[in-house]
């Protein structure tokens, strides 16, 4: 995260500061009373301390030090009592809720969750003097009472993890780690949480948002704050998201929209530290492999539907084409140029005067909008367009917005910002918002860009009644939402492209990865962060092909661009030139061949959406995802699973064609050539014609579908399937039909040289041919 010694407007905030000042007071949670072990639920008492300056041997040091009342008058309770709640929501998620308040908060208000928690009945109790303990067969969750503590256990008794509190302190400074406590800022009384919990040796950490740091996220601390980062290479996220998974076999979900940071072993290697700007604590803790944790906070916090199937196509961008004759001429060299591609981009330069967005063409370079939309659609293409929530000065909505009441006020009355910043909270704001967006989708605009939204201002008043302090980081998510919502409404497809986002956004896709700098390290990163927001729920990601701040080097551009159509969803955009003929004719080639790679997986790729739509998975997702009992898999970040079945390894090198691959356990077959490695292993390989190694799972089918210039066109009753079975044990895949969007199982059994369905779709008209066996076409 950048460093600044002066104040700067929307800088992160790091809730972490405040529990280092010796100002404050600080409540070390010590005992358990009341408990009652049938619901659940009982009272926290925290005792009271303060940091107190010590010398020893010449060094000074702020430890803490158990510390008496110094109210005035002498009516203020010494120590503090908080409401405890344990509810066991499935088999495996139980809610921990720490509360000054008697009441529970309303569920059904929060923005982030998709359903209501339920109440599981399989957990069982145990209950003696000093503990309770809740089992089921998944795990243990144990209670102390006279020393609280909460202590978890996967299903075989080995310890996940517990909190740690003053009494658990084994270093010579008992401030190492911050014990789990809260703190009453002097400022001004609010108080904010640090629960602390053990981090064992070895465990690695994984989530947080798309944060473009290194993969695991041990060692690091994160603040979750949504910021333009204006980079892929620091600390700051466009897209935190408070939750996280550890190699142990738990994640954690924080359920607030307060700003949080994450200390994983950062301050002290031995703890995490979860630092919230709540007034309450919210805790879901999940059980389980990556799959199972990911899926049981998918069910909570919802999971992304299925986008339409032309928005899998490439998208073509620039910053940015300024006309009709440009959108038109683009349109036209890409299907001259034989480049497959689905969706027209129109970034910042379609209004009058640009980066002013009005909603409305400009007159004097867009003669005909509607009549340009239908006939590109009659050529395959769909377009998109640039907007975002902010109204300049100069701009006439400002005054309209302001006039109504629709836009973020602080508490004198006043504009917080420079801009008029639409207030989502407010439903008239949103129906108005809305109402523009709805004409241009009308007009036959298939997509609309809902970029920035990191700016709602921490000083703001917002018609839900909330602070900005609460309201920031949910701006993301309405923001999504109000988009997401209206383009559905209006064309029936869940599709908007997104730079933003918070705990639930993944239910509004596509999201795409911000501004990359044109380097081998933004394209490590950016890989690392689509990795990381996948491993939140995220289904579907994007990013900037080739780098967005200035000219993309043709080298790189090239070796970006399979990764780039080896993601879910695919777009060229940035500083200009971004299209293929604009470099050299070897260039193009180069590009043409990555495009077609994915038009002709298209029945792979469109299978494998719908099954990550239905699980909550990423169709870009670290090794470990599917093979988490392989232990070298746990260290993998340059290389990703796309689906289930492929495996794919970019080149992160100036001018290289090779490179080490780890590969898990199991036979993989090279896709260009049909090489086999063993898996459980490093191998050197080279890529073939298109720069990038891409293996196949043994025993896999892969469906393919023939080349076409869009989705549109292509004739989805011939399906070639490639099937990978180097050891003749059988092969098996998916497919789903975009008319039905329903998975198909398609299985086929060896017999010597004769390849025999034992199970196919039902459908009639379909021509299965089988194209290739272990990559020999």
């Amino acid at each position: 995260m950048r460093s600044y010694d002066f104040p700067l407007h929307n800088n992160p905030v790091d809730v972490s500061e405040e529990f280092v000042k010796l100002e404050n007071d600080y409540f070390f949670a010590t005992k358990l009373t009341d408990f009652d072990a049938g619901t659940a639920e009982g009272t926290l008492e925290w005792r009271r301390y303060n940091r107190k300056v010590r010398m020893a041997f010449n060094q000074m040091n702020a430890p803490f030090t158990e510390s008496e009342s110094w109210e005035f008058p002498p009516e203020y309770p010494r120590d503090e009592y908080q409401q405890l709640s344990v509810s066991f929501v499935t088999p495996q998620t139980v809610r921990i809720r720490i509360s000054p308040k008697q009441h529970k908060d309303d569920d059904s208000k929060s923005p982030m969750l998709a359903v209501q928690p339920g109440t599981d009945n399989t957990w069982k109790k145990i209950e003696d003097e000093s503990t309770v303990t809740y089992t089921n067969s998944c795990g243990s969750v144990i209670i102390g009472k006279n020393l609280w503590y909460i202590e978890f256990r996967d299903a075989d008794g080995q310890k996940l993890t517990q909190t740690l509190g003053i009494a658990d302190s084994k270093a010579l400074m008992n401030s190492d780690p911050v014990p789990f406590s809260v703190v009453r800022r002097a400022a001004d009384l609010k108080r904010f949480y640090a629960a602390t919990f053990f981090l064992s040796p070895g465990e690695k950490i994984f989530g947080c948002g798309e944060s473009f740091t290194r993969l695991d996220k041990r060692g690091q601390k994160i603040v979750l704050w949504a910021t333009d980062a204006l980079s892929v290479q620091t600390g700051e996220m466009y897209k935190p998201v408070p939750f996280f998974m550890s190699s142990m076999g738990y994640g954690m979900f924080t359920h607030t929209s307060a700003p949080l940071t994450y200390d994983f072993g950062c301050s002290y290697d031995g703890a995490t530290t979860v630092y919230s700007g709540d007034d309450s604590l919210d805790l879901f803790f999940f059980f389980g492999t990556p799959k199972e944790i990911l899926s049981e906070y998918t069910t909570l916090t919802g999971r992304s539907p299925l986008p339409p199937l032309w928005s899998f196509g490439l998208w073509m961008s620039r910053i940015t084409y300024r006309s009709e004759e440009e959108v038109r001429n683009v349109a036209a060299k890409l299907r001259n140029h034989r480049i497959p591609c689905d969706v027209i981009h129109i970034d910042t330069g379609w209004f009058e005067t640009e980066w002013r967005c009005n909603y409305r063409f400009s007159t004097s370079r867009f003669k005909d909008p509607a009549q340009m939309l239908k006939d590109l659609k009659k050529q395959g293409f769909r377009l998109s367009l640039w907007q975002l929530p902010y109204f300049t000065p100069r701009n006439e909505l400002n005054r309209e917005a302001c006039e109504k009441n629709y836009v973020v006020r602080d508490s004198d009355g006043n504009l917080p910002t420079e801009d008029a910043i639409i207030d989502f909270t407010n439903p008239d704001a949103v129906f108005w918002y809305q109402n523009m967006l709805a004409g241009l989708l009308k007009m036959g605009v298939s997509a609309i860009k809902a970029d920035f939204g990191e700016g709602a201002p921490l000083q703001g008043v917002y018609h839900s009644g909330k602070s900005g302090f609460y309201e920031h980081n949910l701006y993301p998510l309405r923001y999504n939402k109000a988009v997401a919502e209206i383009t559905k409404q209006v064309t029936g497809d869940t599709i908007i492209w997104a730079r933003s986002a918070w705990a639930g956004s993944q239910r509004y896709p596509v999201h795409w990865g911000g501004d990359a700098e044109n380097t081998d390290n933004a394209m490590a990163a950016t890989l690392r962060a689509g990795l990381s927001l996948g491993l939140c729920g995220f289904s579907f990601w994007s990013h900037d092909i080739g780098g967005f701040v200035k000219r993309s080097p043709e080298e790189l551009y090239s070796r970006w661009m399979p990764f780039g159509v080896l993601t879910s969803h695919s777009r060229c955009h940035g500083e200009p030139p971004k299209e293929p003929w604009e470099y050299s004719d070897t260039f193009e080639e180069n590009f043409r061949r990555a495009v077609e790679l994915k038009y002709r997986l298209m029945p792979y790729i469109y299978a494998q959406a719908k099954l990550c739509s239905d699980c909550g998975f990423p169709m870009i997702r670290p090794l470990f995802f599917d093979h988490p009992d392989d232990h070298t898999s746990w260290f993998i970040e340059d290389e990703y699973m796309f689906g289930n079945d492929l495996l794919v390894a970019p080149l992160f090198r100036e001018n290289s064609n090779s490179r080490n691959v780890y590969l898990p356990q199991g036979l993989w077959i090279d896709y260009q050539n049909g090489d086999i490695y063993d898996g459980g292993a490093w191998q050197n390989i080279t890529a073939g014609d298109i720069p990038v190694i891409l293996l196949v799972r043994n025993n896999s089918i892969i469906p393919h579908i023939g080349i076409a210039q869009s989705t549109a066109e292509m004739n989805w009753s011939e399906i070639d399937l490639f099937i990978y079975d180097s050891d003749k044990k059988g092969a098996e895949g998916t497919i789903c039909f975009p008319d039905e969007q329903i998975l198909h199982n398609i299985s086929i059994k060896t017999s010597g040289n004769v390849y025999t369905f034992t199970e196919k779709p039902g459908r009639q008209n379909i021509n299965w041919k089988i194209s290739a066996i272990n990559g020999r076409r």
